[in-house]
């Protein structure tokens, strides 16, 4: 096990009818922002109730925040911001509307240019940022619990994370309830993103070795079961209590620095995935199910070892060939077994059906990453090892 360090300091509220403990968890002269998305918040009953618990604290509002969150709407909040004295941001909303809040903390508190070159490296983030809080309502990226965030930029085509520990939420309400009226897809995608979010950690070995750290394993390998065993009823039964929230909670565990202490880490899934939300549209967890299968056999060789041990943990597949063949042929099957829930959830894994050509996808954004300096020595991935050839051969291949 490699060394690590682990502080998480977010408060996570959990339960039936919390949202109105907001009143309890921010300071009674706060001057609140609350940020939220598409506005299916005033719908559910959830954006009423937020503000009843906020009462004289809300002192602005900011919706619109779209899926995968693009700067150009996020930077219309720092008027908003310096006008009305904003000390606090509270994001309603899934992962996309929590993500684009933290990147307005940071930006609020950028000086000397624009806020943006902090994502792309060209200056270091914020020394400090306002806080944040949240009231999730679409269980996917984790964001609740960790200080992460992704942000797009249309005018660029561009799609970059960024980390800061200054934008841990200070507490997160965590309501299943809230989810009920989620349509089938959404649901789909999140179940989809917490998945390869614990892949992204789990399946991952340096050099082919697997890395021993079997506590860490096992965790990872119970929220992929429980995605597996829990995923398809949370679309059948959209207001089953019970599964609403062992789906809320499994994202939350996927990506809240836990599974990832001490194991190496991957993110090339992601990271492809990016430029493909980046360059066409697609849903942030739906490139993830296109690229990952692919991603694992190009990668095969490196990846086999741990392949064949998820397939045996988490699907029970065996096989009755001898030896390293044996293994490889569970290792294939286990990916065949992941595209198969993936397509069982309704979301498709292969870029034709997103009305996308393999072979143009693969040129444009192995191109970026070749413009990026990536190569197959120093690119992608735990081992360094995808660089802007072998991003060409994944896509092409999906």
């Amino acid at each position: 096990m490699q060394n690590f360090s682990y502080q998480n300091p977010t408060k996570l509220i959990f339960g039936k009818g919390t949202i109105a403990e907001v009143a309890n968890e921010i300071p009674a002269n706060a001057k609140v922002l609350l940020t939220y998305g598409g506005g299916s918040i005033k719908k559910n009953g959830v954006y009423d109730v937020a503000k009843k618990a906020l009462g004289n604290r809300l002192k602005a509002e900011f919706g619109g925040i779209e899926p995968n969150p693009r700067y150009e709407t996020l930077i219309k909040t720092l008027d908003i911001i310096k006008k009305e004295d904003i000390d606090f941001l509270l994001a309603v909303g899934g992962g996309s509307v929590l993500d684009g809040t933290k990147f307005i903390a940071l930006a609020a508190k950028h000086t000397g240019g624009d806020p943006w070159d902090f994502m792309v490296g060209k200056s270091p983030n914020p020394k400090s940022a306002l806080p944040v809080a949240s009231i999730l309502t679409l269980p996917a990226t984790g964001s609740e619990s960790n200080a992460n965030f992704v942000v797009s930029r249309n005018s660029t085509q561009e799609k970059f994370g960024g980390f800061s520990p200054l934008i841990y939420p200070k507490f997160s309400i965590l309501d299943p309830e809230t989810t009920y009226t989620l349509p089938a897809k959404q649901t789909a995608n999140g179940v989809v993103d917490a998945f390869v979010h614990t892949m992204e950690q789990y399946l991952t070995g340096v050099g082919g070795v697997i890395e021993f750290a079997p506590l860490q394993d096992r965790w990872a390998e119970s929220i992929l079961t429980t995605l597996i065993e829990q995923g398809k009823r949370g679309i059948d039964e959209p207001q089953n209590y019970e599964v609403r929230a062992t789906l809320m909670w499994s994202a939350t565990m996927a990506l809240n620095g836990l599974i990832s202490r001490g194991v190496p880490e991957d993110w090339a899934t992601h990271g492809i995935g990016h430029e493909l939300t980046a360059f066409y549209g697609i849903d942030h967890g739906r490139t993830l199910a296109v690229v990952m299968p692919g991603l694992w056999r190009n990668q095969f060789a490196k990846k086999k070892a741990k392949l064949a041990q998820y397939g045996h943990r988490v699907w029970g597949l065996l096989s009755q060939k001898p030896g390293q063949e044996g293994r490889d042929e569970v290792a294939y099957l286990a990916i065949e077994k992941t595209e198969e829930f993936f397509e069982s959830l309704g979301v498709p894994t292969h870029l034709k059906d997103y009305g996308v050509d393999s072979k143009e996808a693969a040129e444009k954004i192995s191109q970026r990453f070749t413009d990026r300096g990536f190569t197959s020595e120093h690119g992608l991935g735990e081992n360094g090892s995808i660089g802007p050839k072998e991003i060409k051969e994944i896509l092409e291949s999906r």
